[in-house]
This record gives C-alpha cells, structure tokens and sequence, in this order.
C-alpha cells in the first residue's frame, strides 16, 4: 500500500495528471475502457484512481527485477502470453465479479499521437461486460497531441458507468459484443471531444445509458 502511495505521487508530479469525474466511479466491480496512447497509460490511470486499479500485463513484466513489485503495486495482473486474449477475458470477468476495478483499452495496442476515435478496436470488452454483469466505466486520457512528455499535463476524464444491459439487453454473440464495444468506446472518445466516426448517429449515446 505504502508502495502504491508513493508510486501513485510520482506519478501525477512526472505528469501532472489532472482529474476529473471522480463522482462517477462506482462502489463496486466495474471494468474501466480507456483509450491507449503510450506505456504510460496504465501507471497514470493507477494514479488517477481513489481506489486500486487493475490492468491486465504479460507475464515477462512479471521477470524484470525492480519493475515487477513496483507493477505489483500499482495493480498489474499477470496474463500469459500464449493465451492472452482468453485469459485477459477471464481476469477481466473474475476481478470485476470480486468487486474490482479492472482498466481495458479496447484498441488492443498504443497509438501515439493518433486521434484514439480513427483508431480501430477489438470487441473482447463487450464481452467481458456481458459476462461480468459490471458496468463499464468510460475513461479518456488527452493530453497535447496525444503524447507523453515529462511534467506536460495529462487529463484523465472520467465519464459516468454504462451497463451492457441497458445498450444491448439479453444480447449476447459477436454482433452484441461489438456494438456495445463500440458504444462504450465511442463514450471514452467523445470525454475528450473526439466525435468517432463509428457512430451511426448521436442517438446512441443517450443519457439514460450515460447515467446507468
């Protein structure tokens, strides 16, 4: 905990994290979808949280001396390579389940100094919503031309909680999963003005999901 602390402090002075939204995170388990800009992505939103923070690594972060305790400590959850995509969806699904809170960036890889809303996405965060029953909190990270730069401030927005069963009902499969996927992302994205193009229409977002 004492590691955390003092991690999560660095952190926010390297890069003036600034955040706002606090008031929409909720009690319990919730799978948090964020856009992914650079490695620091997950330490900052750690940072940023009152409360701990999961994100899902491979397993060789784990293998690094003076960087595994401090990963540790900051939330990181081991995935093995060999099975990731399964076993980040069962980490994801498990952790939520407990009352957690677990960070997924639908995009699957970074896109430095891209506009997170012309990037694509994959739609395993559908699915982990439906399977979990969390809500899925949207969370943007914006800053200056979407890279990091030492002491340049980094916002973390934070929006309010989407329930997959208000956007998608009883739905479930691939064409479920990707619509909710989308709409969640689409949430992420619009937090720091970015108007994605995967919209079919406004009407998608509405304020009743935004408020679930």
């Amino acid at each position: 905990m004492r590691l955390r602390s003092w991690g999560a402090k660095i952190i926010r002075f390297f890069f003036r994290v600034h955040v706002t939204g606090l008031e929409n995170i909720p009690a319990g388990g919730c799978i948090v979808c964020a856009n992914h800009t650079g490695y620091p992505d997950a330490l900052v939103l750690a940072a940023a949280f009152p409360r701990q923070l999961h994100f899902l690594a491979k397993e060789e972060l784990f293998h690094v001396p003076l960087l595994a305790p401090f990963a540790r400590a900051m939330g990181a959850v081991s995935v093995t390579r060999d099975s990731a995509d399964v076993g980040a969806i069962k980490k994801a699904v498990s952790l939520a389940q407990d009352g957690d809170m677990v960070a997924i960036f639908p995009q699957g890889h970074r896109f430095k100094g891209k506009n997170p809303a012309q990037t694509p996405i994959k739609y395993g965060i559908g699915m982990m919503a439906y399977r979990s029953g969390a809500p899925v909190l949207p969370v943007c990270l914006k800053m200056k031309k979407q890279r990091y730069c030492l002491f340049r401030r980094v916002d973390v927005i934070i929006g309010a909680p989407i329930s997959y069963a208000d956007i998608c009902g009883c739905e479930s499969g691939r064409e479920g999963y990707e619509r909710a996927a989308n709409i969640f992302f689409s949430n992420t994205c619009l937090l720091g003005g970015y108007i994605p193009p995967r919209l079919s229409a406004p009407a998608q977002i509405t304020p009743e999901v935004n408020n679930a």
